[in-house]
């Protein structure tokens, strides 16, 4: 960086538009801002502003077609930064400058309505715990229980939630309590040791206002208050975790199962974001609020998707005893996945041969925190791909499916989300989730059961809930001007004209042409297609398209007329259908945190009744997970798993995956002989050492453990 008397300014580079801002970059966003506001600044993030699409497209034209140099015109590279001015009676107004970097100046403010709270940062967790231990009003509290003095305090800080109707709300932050074990092990599991308090802060003014009291009661109880013993942990005992403190023994019958390739991986990493494996040819972008975003996602030369992303998830809790009516996140517009991302380890969180991401956060004064290895991409057998064997010859030709997985995890206190994005060699993509950690509990009174939630240790209650997830697919069906159709297939009566032994069925297939909201259907196998109407295929003479099923699984349970529903509007539909504006990414708004109601979110963009048949639109997923926990999710349950599979329909004019070869595994052995079996008959015979299409040749082994696992630039120095 340069710096006279004028701006700071960023080198002169040509990284891509789509890149995340080096350090350098970070540093030019914040001097601006700090030279234009002249005040107490308290930085929330700072990050690349997306290009308008308008403008990105017509780069990207050049770059697909190979004539990007150093004099192309680019869009401007660009900082979005969010931050707070802080005023002397320490009031806070919330601000969003847009800085160009190759000026170091702001060149557009967005002020935020008084109205909203921005998402909560780390450093106010921080806070949060600060305040608590120093407040008279939460030692008071704590004293009141009368613990144990083998115990200490923990506290998990969470996001107030919705406020009550006609409740005035400044900034606040709210905690769960717990008890942990003085213990010479700091990871002793303090979960199972739940307090009947939530303290409440003023956020701003950094003061513990009130200390919420918990009902504790059980099925016998309702909604009353005051049934506790004075001991409350008095029936509660440790559930550990931790592999020394497991009170049961390691299994030592697991041999180990590794992932080996010896030759490196079969993906490149040609710049700072850029992936091409097989025939596909994407970017990984990362956001302190989305995590993982894939960019520009072309199959074989051929354009599939603009961009991909997780864009929402709540977690509404179904206990009605207050103040338990707040307990709802919003995962990503509360907290930020980007920000609660883990440094993924080498061998335990992706196998193989492995590249990794950085991201590139800030701190509260705006400075750049490099957040090491938060996102990873390695390959994966997946099982069979396709196979057939010719029953007259006995001819086997069989091929291993193998995917590419882009994957990040968060940890937001007691869960974590695992969240994958998997590439095939069909052509599919799969969007995946998996959500594990600890299920939230409260103290419940000793021998009783609620109808809130299930015990599962004794004195924790693990409390219903849901967890409903929004991802959103901006489809580039071999161009921008697409058409969503949904397809139904229908039975037909029995008649004598057009089916007149009653086995036929239709397929329905309806254009949408307005913005819409829709509901799965699987008795109707409704299938959700993205289409490009102006190019067919010639074989099937239907439009080029990707299809997903749309999971039929239970949306939010709230009633219509709550607070909890209505600042998740997202959440009453599976697919929305929308037309495309820049900056329009988030399900539930831009502001979720102390929302009453979505603002901004998908339910006011099909509101708008946009044309969106052969134009840029967008369709957003929802579905969910209602999570009536079992003791089988105590202490940290096994992952549950959804996936949505986006499969090309019509896109190809055959199997696309036909020339994968069929590879022999030369580590797969026989248990009880002493010769390696036959593998798939490639070449009509027992051996198939034919080369070429269903060849069996030698070939990376492909097994699931940590031991083996390298990464990429160890290899061949991407």
């Amino acid at each position: 960086m340069s710096a006279a008397n004028g701006p700071i300014v960023a080198k002169k580079t040509h990284k891509h538009p789509l890149d995340q801002l080096s350090g350098d970059e970070v540093e030019v966003a914040r001097q601006a801002v700090l030279k234009v506001r002249k005040a107490h600044l308290i930085f929330r993030n700072i990050y690349t502003v997306e290009p308008p699409k308008a403008e990105l497209v017509e780069f990207l034209k050049a770059e697909h077609a190979g004539t990007v140099s150093a004099d192309t015109p680019r869009p401007p590279r660009q900082a979005r930064v969010q931050y707070d001015v802080v005023y002397d009676d320490q009031s806070h107004e919330y601000l969003e400058s847009i800085v160009d970097l190759a000026t170091g100046s702001e060149v557009n403010l967005k002020r935020v309505d008084t109205g909203v709270q921005q998402s909560l940062t780390l450093d106010e967790f921080k806070e949060f715990n600060e305040v608590c231990v120093e407040s008279e009003m939460f030692k008071q509290a704590i004293k009141e229980l009368d613990l144990d003095e083998k115990f200490d305090i923990a506290i998990d800080p969470w996001p107030y939630g919705g406020p009550d109707v006609g409740e005035i709300t400044p900034r606040y932050t709210q905690g769960l309590c717990f008890a942990k074990r003085r213990h010479e092990n700091p990871d002793t599991n303090h979960y199972a040791f739940p307090l009947p308090i939530i303290p409440v802060m003023d956020t701003n003014k950094k003061e513990i206002i009130r200390i919420d009291r918990l009902a504790t009661g059980g099925t016998e109880d309702g909604l009353e208050y005051g049934t506790a013993d004075k001991n409350v942990l008095e029936h509660c005992r440790p559930a550990e975790y931790v592999p020394e403190l497991l009170d049961i023994p390691l299994r030592k019958d697991l041999k180990p199962l590794n992932v080996l390739q010896p030759d490196g991986p079969s993906f490149t990493m040609s710049d700072d974001s850029l992936i091409e494996w097989q025939k596909w040819r994407f970017r990984v972008g990362f956001t302190p609020r989305e995590g993982a975003v894939l960019h520009d996602v072309h199959y074989d030369g051929r354009s599939v998707l603009y961009r991909l992303s997780l864009s929402e998830m709540t977690v509404p809790y179904g206990d009605p005893r207050p103040p338990f009516q707040r307990k709802q996140a919003f995962d990503f517009g509360d907290s930020g996945a980007g920000r609660a991302a883990n440094n993924l380890a080498l061998g335990c969180d992706c196998l193989g041969v492995i590249k990794y991401f950085d991201g590139m956060l800030v701190d509260s004064e705006g400075r750049p925190s490099v957040s090491k290895n938060v996102v990873c991409i390695h390959e994966q057998d997946n099982g069979i791909g396709w196979k057939h064997t010719d029953f007259r010859t006995n001819r086997a030709v069989v091929t291993r499916s193998r995917e590419l997985v882009v994957q990040f995890i968060i940890t937001l206190a007691n869960y974590e989300y695992i969240f994958a994005f998997k590439f095939d060699q069909a052509g599919g993509i799969t969007v995946e989730t998996r959500a594990t950690g600890i299920v939230s509990v409260v103290n419940i009174d000793p021998g009783k059961v609620s109808p809130y939630g299930n015990v599962v240790s004794p004195g924790a209650l693990a409390q219903n809930h849901q967890h409903i997830f929004a991802v959103r697919i901006d489809p580039a069906i071999d161009g921008h001007a697409n058409t969503i159709f949904t397809e139904e297939s229908l039975p037909v009566p029995m008649n004598p004209k057009t089916n007149p032994f009653g086995n036929g069925y239709e397929v329905v297939r309806k254009p949408v042409t307005k913005s819409s909201a829709i509901h799965a259907s699987p008795f109707t196998n409704l299938t959700v297609k993205m289409a490009n109407p102006n190019k067919i295929n010639p074989i099937s003479q239907r439009p080029v398209a990707y299809k997903f099923i749309p999971s039929p699984s239970q949306l939010m349970l709230a009633d219509p007329e709550s607070i909890v529903a209505k600042r998740a509007a997202f959440a009453h539909h599976h697919v929305w259908v929308t037309k495309y504006r820049d900056e329009e990414l988030f399900a539930a708004g831009e502001f979720t945190n102390q929302s009453l109601k979505e603002i901004g979110g998908v339910a006011d963009a099909v509101a708008r009744n946009d044309k969106v048949d052969n134009e840029d639109v967008v369709v957003w997923n929802v579905f969910g997970l209602t999570h009536n926990p079992r003791v089988e999710d105590w202490p940290v349950m096994p992952v549950e798993i959804h996936q949505l599979e986006l499969k090309p329909a019509d896109f190809f004019e055959r199997n696309p995956a036909l020339d994968v070869p069929g590879t022999k595994n030369l580590s797969s052995v026989e248990i009880g002989r002493d010769e390696n079996g036959t593998c798939c008959h490639t070449d009509g015979t027992t051996n198939g050492t034919a080369n070429g299409n269903g060849s069996v040749q030698a070939a990376p082994t492909s097994h699931l453990q940590g031991t083996g696992s390298i990464r990429v630039a160890d290899v061949n120095g991407h």
